[in-house]
Formats: C-alpha cells, sequence, structure tokens
C-alpha cells in the first residue's frame, strides 16, 4: 500500500486549469479499485492518494498517467507501508484481494 503525497509546484490557476483531466485520472483508477481515497491537502500546496493493489513499477506507471505529472504541475512523493492495524470493518478496504 502507498500514500502519494502531492506538492503543486505551478500555481493553482494551472492546478485548476488540469482539474477536470485529473478528476478523470482518478476516476478510472478508482473504478480499477487501485485508488482508496484521495483529496487536496489543507492548505491547497498539494494532495493525497491512498494506493492500494499495486506493486511500485505499477504505481510509477499509473502515476505517469496523471495530468498534473504529464504537465509537470505536481512534484510526488511516495510512502509504502504495510498495514497491519485496522479500524473495525475496514480491513477489508486495506487487505489486497487474493
Amino acid at each position: 500500500m502507498f500514500i502519494v503525497l502531492l506538492h503543486y509546484v505551478q500555481p493553482l490557476a494551472a492546478i485548476e486549469a488540469s482539474l477536470a483531466e485529473h478528476r478523470d485520472f482518478l476516476d478510472r483508477h478508482y473504478r480499477a479499485g487501485h485508488f482508496l481515497a484521495s483529496g487536496p491537502q489543507v492548505p491547497r500546496i498539494g494532495g493525497v492518494i491512498l494506493v492500494r493493489r499495486l506493486d511500485r513499477r505499477q504505481l510509477d506507471a499509473v502515476l505517469a498517467e496523471d495530468p498534473f505529472y504529464r504537465e509537470g504541475l505536481a512534484r510526488y512523493d511516495i510512502i509504502e507501508f504495510t498495514p497491519s492495524k485496522f479500524a473495525d470493518g475496514a480491513e477489508p478496504l486495506f487487505v489486497p484481494a487474493g
């Protein structure tokens, strides 16, 4: 599982211009089961994506599709972790299908 931290490196006006396409990218990967949650950071200096069911190579390929990446609008920090403790009922969301 991964936490992807996006840090905007261009003004918000440039981010806004690509936001609809970025949301389409997110929607594709939610449908594929790759993304578990996402949203803007507060304050709005970037975003966060919680990723599952991908290895690092696959994640890099997925992120290369993001218009924020393609257009040089954001920098990405990727944190890999293995969830080992869960809120009641949440474990199925985090454990890979197998």
